[in-house]
């Protein structure tokens, strides 16, 4: 090949890379898509037909046994599976006959609402896996069946189910991950952060600036001690800044810790600094190893300020600044917030892995316990 026309080829096999990564996603999202809808409709007979009823308690064993005879390159047809398979219908189905309040969480890149499917659903003989399922953007097939079971074994409702599907496609969540999410409460703490932004906000970023934060937010990951200072718990997190991040959520990019802003005559020091790329602003984050003070508002303020009239440019939205504490009292919180002019939160947080102090003094050294092991070995 003549060496000017190299570039050309590989900006040809470059985008063929591309195509062909495409095609072979658009596939694996085709093979989930038919395998969750074969496992809807397997649910829906089994729970229509009310063959447990009829056979017996063996009867899930029975199916197992002949679905695996006949398709023994199919995995997934375990008894305890296609139980769970009845369970998924039954799981969305009720709930839409039963409470008619399913709403459609699902938004699109605009950030607006698809459909609104609540009473959409007609209930009856003739209700089926397409009025159901139809309904819904196709993206709830991207969610593997190992997600689903997590959804739906822990979920209290469809909204709630909703929620984690959706986060779970906007994220990109593994199964780990989303099951932290479900143990931490995500649903119930997200947007529950107190925070002034209806005053301090346009209305249109006012609901989705607060949605990006939570309160409390959860610090498992965290292994440190009962009577920690502030900068062990920063260090902390910024050691485990990939889980930090996560739990977050979605869109927040990590600047920096300890971040040096010059006013007058002296330097300030922000504790955590982060960039929302979805939100193309830059986040203030004080972290407090006690309960919450009104002075520690007016101090963020100003940082936020600072950063504002320092950092900020004509791309980037106004400073949103978020003090996460250990406690607080909510009304202190909100009379704090009343008659600040920069966007602030107040959130707490919850660590659930807490060493105390003495813990490690109290543990043999590596050195005792092989002197241990060879007086055993020795002694025999």
């Amino acid at each position: 090949m003549l060496k000017e026309n190299n570039e050309q080829y590989f900006r040809w096999i470059s985008d063929l890379k591309q195509r062909i990564q495409q095609s072979q996603i658009k596939a694996a999202i085709q093979v989930n898509s038919a395998l969750i809808e074969m496992y809807w409709d397997l649910g829906k007979e089994i729970s229509e037909r009310s063959f447990e009823n009829t056979y017996g308690s063996g009867f899930f064993n029975q199916l197992s046994h002949d679905l695996r005879n006949e398709f023994p390159e199919i995995k997934g047809f375990s008894e305890s599976n296609i139980k769970l398979f009845e369970r998924f219908y039954l799981f969305y189905s009720q709930a839409i006959t039963n409470q008619q309040q399913l709403v459609n969480d699902f938004k699109n890149d605009d950030n607006s609402i698809l459909q609104q499917v609540t009473g959409e659903f007609k209930s009856g003989e003739n209700q089926n896996r397409q009025q159901l399922v139809g309904e819904f953007p196709q993206k709830l097939f991207l969610i593997p069946w190992g997600h689903h079971i997590q959804i739906f074994t822990k979920c209290k409702n469809v909204t709630e189910a909703l929620f984690y599907i959706n986060k779970t496609i906007e994220n990109s969540w593994s199964r780990a991950v989303l099951l932290n999410m479900i143990s931490g409460n995500l649903y119930q703490s997200q947007g529950k952060a107190i925070t002034n932004f209806s005053k301090t906000l346009p209305d249109y970023d006012s609901e989705l600036v607060k949605q990006t934060l939570k309160d409390p937010y959860i610090f498992d990951f965290l292994n440190i001690s009962e009577n920690f200072k502030e900068r062990e718990l920063e260090n902390a997190l910024i050691d485990n800044i990939q889980k930090f991040l996560i739990e977050l959520g979605n869109g927040f990019a990590f600047v920096g810790k300890q971040v040096e802003m010059k006013v007058g005559n002296q330097s300030f020091f922000l504790d955590l600094l982060f960039y929302h790329i979805k939100l193309k602003r830059y986040v203030v984050i004080e972290l407090k190893s006690g309960e919450f003070e009104p002075e520690h508002a007016g101090k963020l303020n100003f940082y936020v300020t600072s950063v504002d009239k320092q950092l900020r440019d004509e791309n980037d939205n106004a400073t949103v600044g978020l003090i996460i504490c250990k406690t607080k009292d909510d009304i202190i919180a909100e009379y704090s917030l009343t008659d600040l002019h920069k966007p602030l939160g107040i959130s707490s947080y919850e660590l659930r892995k807490i060493l105390p102090d003495n813990f490690k003094s109290s543990l043999p050294s590596i050195e005792e316990i092989e002197n241990e092991l060879n007086k055993n070995i020795n002694t025999k």
